[in-house]
């Protein structure tokens, strides 16, 4: 095999294969639904499939999915966005009954299919509230957070420099 269809058939393997990796997978509230925030890399042209599930009691619970297959009792409840690198499900009335392990999981098809997911634990008394502040805070070391809010501190006179 020629050397530059060898380079070039391993370049178009690695990146659908990093084409959907699953990145972080955050959880918060919004007034009484569940936000799933399932970022991800997006470096392919080649559609990907998503799925959102539950955990709960060695149990999974399709809760919003591609491939259309959803348990009923959440189908009604459930609202699905997607952009470029970022899926997003909200789950209404969401209630201690819905605590568990939430799961995203990305999906590529073709010659070189592969999977990617991510996990998070909810619990209800744990979830912060989604909002600027809130989702800075869960996706930010605290020492880049005191970094950024420096200048806001030193304009109001709380410090000097």
């Amino acid at each position: 095999m020629n050397p530059t269809i060898g380079i070039a058939l391993l370049l178009t393997v690695l990146q659908v294969a990093r084409g959907q990796k699953v990145t972080s997978l955050t959880a918060c509230l919004v007034n009484q639904s569940l936000r799933l925030d399932c970022h991800h890399e997006n470096t392919t042209t080649t559609p990907i499939q998503y799925e959102f599930s539950l955990t709960r009691d060695t149990k999974k619970w399709v809760l919003s999915g591609s491939n259309g297959v959803t348990r009923p009792e959440y189908s009604s409840r459930t609202k699905f966005f997607s952009k470029y690198n970022l899926k997003v499900l909200y789950l209404s009335n969401f209630t201690t009954k819905d605590e568990g392990i939430y799961t995203c999981e990305l999906r590529l098809s073709g010659p070189n299919p592969s999977v990617s997911n991510k996990d998070v634990s909810v619990l209800r008394d744990k979830l912060v509230r989604c909002g600027g502040i809130s989702l800075l805070i869960q996706n930010t070391s605290w020492l880049l957070l005191l970094l950024l809010s420096l200048p806001l501190l030193q304009a109001m006179d709380f410090i000097s420099l």
